[in-house]
């Protein structure tokens, strides 16, 4: 199972790793035997909660500010909001290149900072929700002293306010000749800085006015009309002053941050030596919301990108009688392809893109099982398989390392490819869905018309893009098998609904049709072989490619697990059946059979299907009536009697050593053994035959059974 969201610091995972580890967590020293969250809390330089239990395992954070207490949907989005940034940097740390030219020292300085910034960053987006708030509330006000301090340097040495002016947007005088209202305007941004300031950095009363009436100071001096070499000084003086103290915050919050970093450290290496390096990955993916984050970023990305370049493609127009809002179709058109081309120049954008795929799959899974009124949870997986399907893809054709026209085209067929197994799941989908409802006779036409038009769309649709395909593109590999896939979806299609019309077929008649199994069987055998025949021709052509065109390591992999899964594992299953299948008609025919008028002597009913016996019933050594088509079924699961759990059939080998009961004298001739037994049952037969005058017929079928199997035995052990 997998761990709760929130693992780090969560009283039910402290619990569960003191219950495992016999009361106490104790990887890593991170608290002893017994030692109750006061030794985690002292280990970790923080002060233990009183009233012990898990509850004193607290993550450190700021105090709950009454902005913070946000519903959790809000709380969410802004957590998975905070979390893009770091993914920007990331991105366009990986995306620069080094100055050419420069010296070594420069360029090992270069690689350090560029290391330097990853690391910060990967911290951050994985820093717990509470830790991620403070750290950016403190960021933010380091952000807001800088601005004010700068502000306060521009206003006060650059600005002639007895000079400046605003005017309205339709060019009519807004504001005074003279600078009473821009100081106004200046005062009111430099106390809305100043309250930030000390807001975010939960600046006690005393301190917070000193602060605010530190950054008001240059402004009072351009009100009183100080010489400038004063406001100078007043400038440098304040900014000092708010230097210093934000200097000083700032290494107080350093062994916050160190704290913090050190308990989540050694938190996740405990939960790794427990549960391992496969949930611990989970469980951070999970919390941090990773998929959202990445969804996030790319639809930001892109539309700042789409932002930029529908103004420049705007500006560079020469015909300016359209609106300004309007874009004629062959500039949308290339706006576009810029758009896809850059969504996936970089691995972290390929993931992204991922992300957003696995969005639009999820919710076309979703209703598509709405649709089809389908429940099985199992049928929930398309968000899944499609984003990581597409990024295999693209790194098997290496998509954000191409020139941007070739990645629009390897874009386009990697989506072509998806897109054929998309349909391929979702027929795996539907296809037991249609099978259940011919199977229990449904009779309601209102179940089976959703189903079928999802299947004749399955159809339909691989028809159409090969068609598509072919019409514009010569034959190559990549078409070689998008075509493959699509008649391999419509064969699987057909071989659905044949089993669906057969099902029917049966329903409809309303009788045992003892045939039906074997025709259920050969159109899935057909089926069954026609896929694996695609499946190795495939591989053909899957290591075509990689000899000829575009050979990889990832492409090599992907052609080993092709191989294993969809080759090997399918024949071997295949194959399986078919001896389940062989063994189990092998055993039917040995068993006797009734039919005539004798079958209707026979008071009862299948113990299988609890049908009547209409045209024959096969008896098992136990004296038991079944079908002979139930009796199949039942046999290819297990080898035992239904109503008795004895064995059904008896292969010659095991008769050899059961004959005598079971036991044969080393010094005894196994002929004679069997002849002596022979004479028995015939004597125990006549005997019956006295007593039990009303039973003739079906005593002589039990006789004449006996005697066969036994002159069977004879003749063996005789050979």
């Amino acid at each position: 199972p997998l761990l709760p969201l929130g693992w780090c610091g969560r009283p039910q995972a402290e619990a569960r790793a003191r219950k495992e580890h016999g009361g106490g967590c104790t990887a890593g020293g991170l608290a002893r035997p017994g030692g109750g969250s006061g030794t985690i809390a002292r280990s970790l330089g923080q002060r233990p909660v009183r009233g012990g239990g898990s509850r004193g395992m607290a993550a450190p954070g700021p105090p709950q500010l009454p902005g913070l207490r946000l519903g959790p949907r809000l709380r969410t989005g802004l957590e998975v909001a905070l979390r893009v940034p770091s993914l920007f940097l990331i991105d366009a740390i990986f995306n620069s290149y080094p100055l050419p030219g420069g010296s070594l020292c420069a360029g090992l300085l270069g690689v350090l900072l560029r290391l330097l910034g990853v690391f910060v960053s990967s911290v951050v987006l994985v820093l717990q929700q509470r830790a991620l708030f403070k750290f950016y509330m403190i960021s933010s006000a380091f952000l807001l002293a800088a601005t004010s301090v700068l502000v306060n340097y521009y206003a006060s040495l650059h600005i002639n306010f007895y000079s400046a002016y605003y005017t309205a947007a339709f060019g009519i005088q807004f504001l005074p000749h003279k600078g009473p209202s821009l100081w106004m305007a200046l005062s009111i941004l430099q106390l809305t800085f100043g309250i930030g300031y000390v807001t975010l950095l939960n600046v006690q009363s005393i301190y917070s006015q000193l602060i605010i009436l530190d950054i008001l100071i240059p402004i009072i001096g351009l009100i009183i009309e100080l010489p400038l070499h004063v406001r100078q000084i007043l400038v440098f003086i304040s900014g000092l002053i708010l230097t210093l103290y934000t200097t000083i915050n700032l290494i107080m919050k350093i062994k916050w941050f160190y704290y913090s970093t050190r308990y989540v450290y050694l938190l996740l290496r405990h939960m790794y030596r427990i549960y391992g390096l496969q949930l611990l990955m989970e469980d951070t993916w999970k919390r941090i919301r990773f998929p959202a984050v990445l969804r996030v970023f790319w639809l930001t990305r892109l539309t700042a990108q789409a932002v930029v370049l529908t103004y420049v493609v705007k500006m560079a127009e020469t015909n300016t009688e359209e609106k300004f809002y309007l874009i004629s179709w062959e500039n949308c058109w290339e706006l576009v392809c810029s758009l896809i081309i850059s969504g996936c120049d970089s691995t972290l954008t390929v993931l992204g893109m991922s992300a957003v795929i696995s969005s639009i799959a999820h919710y076309l899974g979703l209703g598509i099982l709405a649709f089809i009124g389908s429940t099985d949870e199992d049928d929930k997986r398309l968000g899944f398989v499609a984003p990581v399907l597409f990024f295999i893809l693209a790194l098997q054709t290496g998509l954000s390392g191409l020139k941007p026209e070739e990645r629009l085209v390897r874009l386009s067929r990697n989506m072509c490819l998806l897109l054929t197994a998309v349909l391929h799941f979702i027929h795996g989908m539907t296809d037991p869905v249609l099978m259940s409802l011919s199977a229990s006779h449904v009779s309601s036409f209102r179940r089976h018309f959703p189903v079928l038009l999802v299947s004749a769309c399955l159809f339909i649709l691989p028809v159409l893009l090969s068609y598509i395909l072919w019409h514009h593109y010569a034959l190559n590999t990549w078409l070689f098998a998008v075509t493959a896939f699509c008649v391999e979806l419509c064969l699987k299609v057909i071989v659905s609904i044949t089993v669906y019309v057969l099902f029917m077929i049966d329903g409809y008649y309303n009788v045992l049709w003892e045939k039906l199994d074997d025709y259920v069987y050969y159109v899935r055998s057909t089926g069954n072989i026609i896929e694996f025949i695609f499946g190795v021709i495939m591989f053909g052509n899957g290591a075509y490619t990689m000899v000829f065109e575009s050979g990889s390591k990832i492409r090599a992999c992907m052609m080993c697990l092709h191989a294993y899964f969809n080759i090997y594992l399918q024949a071997k299953n295949g194959w399986k059946t078919f001896i389940n299948r062989r063994t189990a008609v092998k055993k039917i025919n040995s068993l006797p059979e009734v039919k005539g008028s004798r079958l209707h002597e026979i008071d009862d009913v299948c113990a299988i299907c609890y049908h009547e016996f209409t045209t024959s019933a096969r008896i098992t050594p136990c004296n038991h009536y079944f079908h002979a088509l139930c009796l199949r079924k039942w046999l290819y699961i297990q080898d035992t009697c239904p109503m008795c759990h004895q064995k059904v059939y008896i292969e010659e080998k095991e008769n050899a050593n059961i004959s005598n009961n079971g036991f044969v004298a080393p010094n005894e001739n196994p002929i004679e053994v069997a002849e002596e037994a022979a004479e028995a049952a015939r004597e125990l037969n006549e005997d019956n035959d006295s007593t039990d005058s009303d039973d003739d017929d079906d005593d002589d079928c039990v006789a004449e059974h006996q005697n066969e199997t036994l002159n069977v035995d004879s003749d063996s052990l005789g050979d």
